[in-house]
């Protein structure tokens, strides 16, 4: 008999493509959702999907009663919502856990898998990083770091109730994945976007803004990959084990830009401009302890902008 899963936030980006990947193996899935990234547009057959909130403590208690592992996604992310929505970030967050912890309590079920953020430890001392980084809140009054703060809460709150009452319990930090369908405010959906509009209206050569000066990095993960890394930590990963899921090739900012340019087949010039105040320098995972439960990054990057490039060429981007 196949396991039964719950995947919250089973509608969103990172959620959908874990619960179509748990599904793919042969189990049987249920997805919980709001809807808050237009969740109706993942819909796959042979998922099960209960449209919800997570802040929901009974409908929450509803989904989990009766599987066997709950894979807990479901969280608001986008960078441009840390700055404007902060409280919610943390009253999704911090409910969310604690509703799914308590349901998994009341329920018996005693297998739960964490998705948490590359966020919880914000500058890293080394680069790779591996999972012993301290994690940390730099600075209370910046509202980007209510993404982190509730990361931190969730993590902690994993480890204290798994070991009294999980067999498994175990946390994954995804490090800057992207894809088709991840929305509108992250890095690699703004740079498509902002070179579409741009290379209409200037020939040649664009000037092209970012923040920062270009040189800040980060280590790019395709959603495909994300899914079988994800998969390999519920298939193997041990009790309060961590896993830093990613790619462990780093790339800088610019370079990026020039890669989504190149793809268009544009060229352009990075206008360097002011970086957002708690913006990470550099971030690059040590994905070590993934590679050993037997995970590789399949999807290289030229490979993943041409698929992401591609999708967001054909669909429009939501009025501000």
């Amino acid at each position: 008999m196949s396991k039964r899963y719950l995947v919250t936030g089973g509608g969103g980006f990172i959620g959908g493509a874990v619960a179509e990947a748990l599904a793919r193996s042969g189990a049987e899935v249920i997805s919980l959702d709001n809807g808050w990234r237009n969740s109706k547009e993942r819909e796959t057959p042979g998922i099960r999907y209960i449209k919800a909130d997570i802040r929901d403590a009974k409908a929450v208690s509803d989904a989990v009663k009766g599987v066997d592992c709950v894979c807990h996604l479901a969280y608001i992310n986008g960078t441009e919502y840390f700055y404007s929505k902060p409280e919610l970030v943390l009253e999704v967050g911090v409910k969310g856990i604690v509703n799914v912890l308590d349901a998994c309590i009341e329920h018996g079920v005693r297998d739960f898998i964490l998705a948490s953020s590359s966020e919880v430890y914000q500058t890293p001392p080394t680069v790779p990083t591996d999972e012993t980084a301290p994690l940390s809140i730099p600075d209370p009054l910046n509202p980007r770091y209510s993404y982190g703060g509730g990361k931190i809460i969730s993590e902690l709150m994993t480890t204290a109730y798994g070991r009294k009452f999980f067999d498994r319990a175990c946390i994954v930090r995804p490090h800057n994945v992207y894809g088709p369908q991840m929305g509108w405010e992250h890095v690699v959906p703004q740079f498509v976007v902002r070179m579409l509009e741009l290379a209409k209206s200037t020939s040649g050569t664009i000037p092209f803004p970012i923040q920062g000066t270009g040189e800040e990095t980060r280590a790019f993960l395709y959603i495909s990959d994300m899914a079988d890394a994800f998969l390999k930590v519920v298939e193997h990963g041990e009790h309060l084990g961590i896993y830093h899921s990613g790619n462990d090739e780093e790339i800088t900012i610019s370079a990026l830009a020039h890669a989504v340019a190149r793809s268009l087949g544009r060229e352009i010039e990075v206008v360097p401009g002011a970086l957002q105040p708690g913006g990470t320098l550099r971030r690059c995972p040590d994905i070590t302890k993934l590679r050993k439960l037997g995970f590789t990054p399949q999807i290289s990057l030229e490979e993943g902008l041409r698929r992401t490039i591609d999708w967001y060429k054909n669909v429009a981007a939501p009025e501000k």
